[in-house]
């Protein structure tokens, strides 16, 4: 991983170690971190305060070294030439950003119009439920007027059977009656 570094002396080792003061996340981004020191074998070319770019291994060790000088001129330039790549940077994200704003704006709506649409559904659910509430209450006390037809027409019934049973008893006794008065009246003939 590439980090900015800053060259100091270090006479406890005899040598100079690399204070270690940024680190590269992307081409166009860097990271202040907790400064830290990586020791070097005795380097006489590096002066103490020079800032050097530096390629570390996973564990830390020196992979290459190289003068900052270049990369901070470039710095400077893009700086004073207005920061065209960093301008454009933020130009895309700002693009990026009103983009992700506009699909949450319609996300928004969506969701709005599809709440609507459940609450107008469920509104309908209620309505219709209390319709089929009247109606089973409705249909209830049709069907216990028809009880109650059907009890009084059962009532009925068992009144014309006994009616009909006196009918026929009487019928049954004017007959005798018939047949006696006939009787009697043949008897009374000879």
């Amino acid at each position: 991983m590439l980090h900015l570094a800053q060259v100091q002396n270090n006479e406890s080792v005899g040598g100079v170690e690399l204070r270690l003061l940024a680190c590269q996340q992307s081409e166009n981004s860097w990271t202040v971190i907790n400064p830290e020191t990586v020791q070097l074998a005795n380097t006489k070319e590096l002066q103490e305060g020079l800032l050097v770019l530096v390629e570390l291994s996973n564990n830390k060790e020196v992979l290459s070294i190289q003068h900052a000088k270049d990369w901070v001129l470039d710095l400077v330039e893009k700086s004073r030439s207005g920061g065209t790549a960093n301008t454009t940077f933020l130009e895309e994200e700002v693009e990026r950003a009103e983009k992700w704003r506009q699909e949450l704006t319609l996300q928004s709506q969506d969701l709005t119009r599809r709440n609507l649409e459940l609450e107008a559904r469920r509104e309908q659910l209620q309505t219709l439920q209390e319709d089929l509430e009247t109606e089973r209450q409705r249909l209830d006390e049709m069907v216990l007027q028809l009880k109650i037809k059907e009890d009084e027409l059962e009532q009925e019934k068992q009144e014309l059977e006994e009616i009909a049973a006196q009918l026929k008893l009487e019928k049954q006794k004017l007959e005798e009656m018939a047949a006696q008065l006939k009787h009697k009246t043949d008897s009374e003939d000879v």
